[in-house]
C-alpha cells in the first residue's frame, strides 16, 4: 500500500463503509466496489481514527436513501442530481422511474459508467436511467455545468444530494455552489447536505483524523477542510430549512439499541434538509 492515497480513491473505502452493514446502510450493491487495497487501508483508519465510521456511514447513507424513496414515491422529485457521486449506488436502490445525473471528477465518473456498464451487462445490476457529468466544481466550469444540467433536467422536479463533499472543498467554493443549486431548481425542490459543525474542531477523534489524513490523504490544493454551522443552512437564499440530522439521532432512530453515545470518538457529521421557497 502506498504511503497516501488521492481524495477520489476515498471514494472506495466510503462504499466499502457502506457495505460494512446492509441491514442498516440498505446499500446491498456497495461491496461491488471492494478490493484488497481498500480493505488495508480502511483497517487502519479505523484502528487509527475512528472504529465507529463504518456505521456512522451507513446511518448516513440510510438517511437519504429513506429521504429520497420517499418523496419518489409521493411523486414530490423525479431526478436525483447527485454532486460529488464517487461510488455511490442510490441509483439501483430507489424506484426505477427515477433519474439520475452523477456529476463527479472525471477520473471517477470514466471509471465508474465502465464499472456501472460492465456490471449491468452481467445482470448484476439492474437498467437505470443515468446520466454522467464530468465536472471539478470549479468556477471555469460552472457555467457549462449549469447548461448541461438544464439540457437533462428541464422542467423536471429534484433533488440535489451533496454528501461527503463540502468538507474538501472552500468556503467560497461552497457559497458558489449553493448559488448554483438555487440556479438549477424550482421551488418545492429539494437539497440534501452534509457538513461538520465547528464543534468538531477540540475534540480528539477530529485531531486524529487531521494526523491521518497528513499523513495518508494526497493535499488538495483547492481544500480548506472547512467546517459549516446550522446557521448557513437557515440563511440560505430562497431554501428553508426542513430538517437537521446527526450521528447521534440517527442512531437513536434506526439502532436505538446501540444508540452512539460519546461524542469526543464520533466524526460527527450533519445531515440538513433544504427546500425551495421561491
Amino acid at each position: 500500500m502506498k504511503n497516501k492515497i488521492e481524495i477520489q480513491e476515498t471514494a472506495f473505502v466510503t462504499s466499502a463503509f457502506r457495505s460494512s452493514d446492509e441491514e442498516l446502510s440498505k446499500d446491498i450493491y456497495a461491496k461491488l466496489w471492494q478490493n484488497s487495497k481498500t480493505d488495508a487501508w480502511i483497517k487502519n483508519y479505523l484502528t487509527s481514527v475512528s472504529k465507529d465510521e463504518a456505521f456512522t456511514h451507513c446511518l448516513r447513507n440510510r438517511y437519504f436513501y429513506e429521504e429520497i424513496k420517499k418523496l419518489s414515491e409521493n411523486d414530490e422529485i423525479e431526478m436525483l442530481i447527485n454532486f460529488g457521486c464517487g461510488f455511490s449506488m442510490y441509483p439501483f436502490l430507489l424506484n426505477e422511474n427515477l433519474i439520475h445525473i452523477e456529476i463527479d471528477k472525471s477520473e471517477i465518473i470514466d471509471f465508474k459508467r465502465e464499472k456501472i456498464k460492465k456490471w449491468q451487462e452481467a445482470n448484476e445490476l439492474p437498467k437505470r436511467k443515468i446520466h454522467y457529468i464530468n465536472t471539478d466544481f470549479s468556477q471555469e466550469n460552472e457555467k457549462n455545468l449549469l447548461s448541461e444540467i438544464n439540457s437533462i433536467k428541464k422542467e423536471k422536479k429534484s433533488f440535489i444530494l451533496i454528501e461527503g463533499v463540502l468538507y474538501f472543498l472552500s468556503k467560497n467554493d461552497t457559497n458558489r455552489l449553493f448559488e448554483l443549486f438555487r440556479k438549477i431548481q424550482t421551488k418545492g425542490e429539494s437539497i440534501g447536505t452534509v457538513s461538520f459543525e465547528d464543534s468538531i474542531l477540540e475534540t480528539p477523534v477530529f485531531k486524529r483524523l487531521m494526523h491521518f489524513q497528513n499523513k495518508k490523504v494526497v493535499a488538495n490544493q483547492r481544500a480548506d477542510n472547512h467546517t459549516i454551522n446550522g446557521d448557513f443552512y437557515n440563511h440560505l437564499r430562497d431554501y428553508k430549512l426542513t430538517d437537521h440530522q446527526d450521528y447521534f439521532s440517527l442512531s437513536e432512530k434506526y439502532t436505538p439499541k446501540n444508540a452512539l453515545k460519546n461524542r469526543d470518538e464520533i466524526l460527527n457529521e450533519n445531515m440538513y434538509l433544504l427546500k425551495k421557497t421561491n
